[in-house]
């Protein structure tokens, strides 16, 4: 899993320096949705993290937020998502983050992830049954097991039901808690997680790509993570990730 987890760390650092060299600059837009933003950087981003990781393990599977899945047969099917919050980029927000996972092709289990904030500088890896690091030093999630103690995440999703039960859900948490943030990157949330400066994340609708780097962090940094089917779009998740020691399954 190193040669793996190696690859990844390459392939995120080169995307990340493609996307911070362009930051601030005149980016060309593929698609403005209603609460969304598609932008050739993702697309060019994706496609340098694709040839790198093909080059090496040409049989291999990459599945992508642009795109789909390409590559060969292999046993292993890596995830990437080429500039998650893409519309912080767009925006001049400086909180975005390349993020890449493996896991096996038919049980599904994740091997490895990363992520990889160009702005901060700061890498967050991971190796199934080892524990997370960032920058090269070992983290876990925080201790905080006490509502009135806690930071959350939540993220509002891009339909109205969504948002409308994304609404009710903030307000059951946001009265509890010490602090909310809402963040706009779902990979950093729980890179977050992991290395203690967040508690919780919660949202309603969210894609493989957007936490399956995170989720791996977070669950061998000791805390947890909560899928379901998305009640509001087909073919995406609730998820509820936490320390693990956080009551914040009752709020949901």
């Amino acid at each position: 899993m190193n040669e793996l987890l190696a690859t990844a760390t390459e392939a995120a650092h080169a995307a990340g320096k493609m996307i911070k060299d362009n930051f601030g600059s005149e980016l060309t837009v593929n698609e403005m949705q209603r609460h969304d933003i598609k932008l050739e950087l993702d697309v060019l981003s994706q496609k340098l993290i694709t040839e790198m990781i093909l080059a090496r393990f040409p049989d291999h599977a990459i599945l992508g937020e642009e795109g789909g899945e390409i590559g060969g047969n292999g046993e292993i099917e890596w995830i990437v998502d080429p500039i998650d919050g893409t519309v912080n980029y767009f925006f001049g927000i400086p909180h975005f983050c390349v993020s890449i996972a493996a896991r096996k092709r038919e049980s599904k289990e994740l091997l490895i992830g990363v992520i990889f904030d160009p702005t901060q500088n700061e890498t967050w890896t991971v190796v199934r049954g080892e524990k997370p690091m960032l920058n090269g030093k070992t983290i876990a999630v925080s201790n905080r097991a006490e509502m009135p103690e806690a930071v959350v995440t939540v993220g509002f999703s891009k339909s109205k039901e969504a948002l409308d039960l994304g609404f009710d859900r903030y307000k059951r948490i946001a009265y509890e808690v010490r602090k909310t943030r809402m963040l706009g990157s779902a990979a950093l949330a729980m890179a977050y997680i992991a290395t203690g400066r967040l508690d919780a994340y919660v949202e309603e609708q969210i894609s493989l790509w957007d936490i399956a780097a995170g989720q791996l962090m977070v669950e061998e940094g000791g805390g947890k993570v909560m899928l379901k089917p998305s009640t509001t779009k087909p073919g995406t998740m609730f998820i509820c990730a936490s320390n693990g020691k956080l009551p914040i399954e009752e709020y949901l």
